[in-house]
């Protein structure tokens, strides 16, 4: 993950009013409860993970993004790759992939440990302009039932059972 490591230090500056912004927007849909499970993958520095009022999970491969991820409070956060969550079936409440499936080794096989993990509740996004975004959507279609969908200006937001 050498490019995630190299920015770790200046991440949030380059990206937290980006990812803030989708935070507030997927916010008007997302009401998970305090006793709900959130795991958040490919969470970085925990910038999508923080703002639920849950018991919070975040993975991501980039050792140096976690680091500073584990600086914040009583979230739980493991280096770990989505193709490979270290979490039994039907663990999570609600999981949330944060623009960041682009960047999966395997994203068929990451989308599928994302179902596998979660009971019913998905928010997923992808860049709207990268060179994976059809084959994304494709698979995204096919892997969950997407109850909504919307266009942000970075983003395309998909929406299971929320």
């Amino acid at each position: 993950m050498g490019y995630y490591d190299d920015i770790a230090e200046g991440y949030e500056e380059l990206h937290e009013a980006e990812q803030r912004k989708k935070i507030d927007l997927i916010a008007r849909f997302l009401k998970p409860k305090q006793e709900d499970k959130l795991l958040d993958v490919g969470c970085g520095t925990g910038l999508t993970t923080e703002p639920w009022p849950c018991k919070r999970f975040g993975i991501d491969p980039a050792k140096k993004l976690i680091e500073r991820a584990r600086q914040k409070d009583r979230i739980t956060y493991k280096i770990a790759p989505a193709e490979n969550i270290p979490y039994p079936d039907n663990y999570f409440d609600y999981v949330i992939s944060i623009t960041a499936i682009q960047n999966f080794q395997d994203i068929e096989k990451g989308l599928k440990e994302i179902r596998r993990a979660g009971k019913k509740k998905f928010i997923l996004t992808t860049l709207k302009n990268s060179s994976k975004t059809a084959r994304i959507k494709e698979l995204i279609e096919k892997i969950f039932s997407i109850t909504n969908e919307i266009e942000e200006d970075k983003d395309i937001i998909f929406f299971q059972n929320i």
